[in-house]
C-alpha cells in the first residue's frame, strides 16, 4: 500500500502531482536539483490551494492540512523510505535514464517507479532500472489539480499487483484513468499532438492568421481553447518534443513536425512560459505574433 509519495521535479507538472497526492492524504516528498525551484513549487501550490479554497472547491482546514503534508529536498538521496516515486523531469529521455538509475540505487526494495512522460517509451525507461516488473507510466494532464484524466501505460514487464495498486491510488485522488498501451504519444498526445502540429502547418502555409485559426477550432468545434493556444499554453518545445517521439517512433511522415514550429522553438519563442510563442503576452491581452 502506497503512504508516501516522492515526486522528482518541481516544475508545472510536478508541483501539481505533488498537489493532488497531498490533498488526498499522502505524505509527499518533492526533489529538484534547484533548491530556487522548489521554493518557487511551494509557492506555486500554496496559491493553488488558496485559490481551491477561495473557490469552496477544498476546506480551509483540508488545503492547511495538505500543505503540512509536503517536504522538499534537493537530490534524491533522501527517496529511501517513499513507497512510491513519480519522475516528473524535463521530455527528455537521457535526463530520465539518469533518475531511474540513481533512483534504482536509493529506493527500498518493492518500491514503486512511475514516469510522467507525455511520450517516451515506458518499457525503455524502465530498463535502466533494478525493477522493470514495478516500474508504470502515470501520464498526468495539465493542469494537474484541474484535469480529471490519468493515463496509465504498463510497459512491457509492468506486473499485475503495480497496475492494480496504481489505478486504486487514481482513484483515490479523484481522478479517471485510462489505459493506453506502451506507443509514442500514448493515447491522447498520438491524436492531440498532430492537431497542434496540423494548425502549425496552416499558419505556415498561410490558410489563415493565428486568430482565425483558433476561432475556427473554438467555435467550429466547440473546443475550449484553439491548438496554437493550447501549444503556447503546453509549450512549444515540448510539442516539438512529443512530435518528434512521434515521427521517430512510427516512422510516419504525417508526423513531421512543422518548420514554423522548429523555427518558433530554435528563436526560444516557447509559449506562455517565455512570454512569446504563437502569441505574446507582454501586454494585458495575448496579442498573435503572426
Amino acid at each position: 500500500m502506497i503512504k508516501s509519495v516522492g515526486v522528482i521535479g518541481a516544475g508545472q507538472m510536478g508541483n501539481g502531482i505533488a498537489h493532488v497526492f497531498a490533498l488526498a492524504g499522502y505524505n509527499v516528498l518533492v526533489s529538484d536539483i534547484s533548491r530556487d525551484a522548489l521554493d518557487k513549487a511551494t509557492k506555486v501550490i500554496e496559491k493553488n490551494i488558496q485559490r481551491q479554497i477561495s473557490k469552496d472547491i477544498i476546506t480551509q482546514e483540508d488545503g492547511k492540512a495538505a500543505l503540512a503534508r509536503i517536504e522538499t529536498t534537493v537530490g534524491l538521496s533522501d527517496f529511501s523510505d517513499v513507497d512510491f516515486a513519480i519522475e516528473a523531469a524535463t521530455e527528455n529521455e537521457d535526463v530520465k535514464k539518469a533518475i531511474f538509475k540513481e533512483l534504482s540505487d536509493v529506493m527500498k526494495p518493492g518500491a514503486l517507479m512511475a514516469t510522467n512522460t507525455s511520450s517516451i517509451s515506458v518499457t525503455r525507461l524502465a530498463s535502466v532500472t533494478d525493477r522493470p516488473e514495478k516500474f508504470i507510466g502515470v501520464h498526468f494532464m495539465n493542469p494537474v489539480p484541474i484535469m480529471e484524466l490519468v493515463e496509465i501505460i504498463r510497459g512491457i514487464a509492468t506486473d499485475d499487483e503495480t497496475f492494480a495498486i496504481i489505478e486504486e491510488t487514481i482513484e483515490r485522488l479523484g481522478k479517471t484513468s485510462t489505459v493506453s498501451e506502451d506507443f509514442p504519444g500514448f493515447i491522447v498526445n498520438r491524436i492531440l499532438m498532430p492537431m497542434i502540429n496540423e494548425a502549425a502547418f496552416t499558419l505556415y502555409e498561410g490558410v489563415g492568421t493565428v486568430k482565425d485559426i483558433d476561432l475556427s477550432m473554438e467555435l467550429g468545434t466547440n473546443h475550449p481553447m484553439g491548438p496554437l493556444k493550447l501549444a503556447d499554453f503546453v509549450g512549444l518545445d515540448t510539442c516539438l518534443s512529443i512530435m518528434q517521439v512521434l515521427y521517430e517512433g512510427l516512422a510516419d511522415s504525417k508526423y513531421r513536425p512543422c518548420p514554423l514550429l522548429v523555427k518558433y522553438v530554435e528563436a526560444g519563442w516557447l509559449g506562455r512560459k517565455t512570454g512569446r510563442g504563437f502569441y505574446d503576452y507582454s501586454g494585458d491581452e495575448p496579442v498573435p505574433t503572426r
